[in-house]
């Protein structure tokens, strides 16, 4: 858990500094996103189209893998 926690914050940081000095050249993520032909707007329309397919999918999956985990699970045989 505290592994994760060091990754998130140096993600974090450097997300940070890296923005201050985007912002020190006067960019903003809205011209960032025109320069290569993306609206926030697309960008939006995409996520929920990825979301459209992934959920459903996802779904379906854990239908049978819950279930082989969880018998592979009080099958494993007991620690210590």
């Amino acid at each position: 858990m505290f592994n994760f926690l060091s990754v998130a914050l140096k993600i974090a940081l450097a997300s940070l500094l890296c923005g201050a000095l985007l912002s020190a050249f006067d960019l903003s993520a809205a011209e960032m996103l025109a320069r290569v032909g993306m609206t926030p707007e697309h960008i939006a329309e995409l996520v929920r189209k990825a979301l459209a397919w992934a959920l459903p999918n996802m779904v379906l999956g854990s239908m049978i893998i819950v279930p082989l985990w969880a018998i592979a699970y009080m099958l494993r045989p007991p620690r210590g």
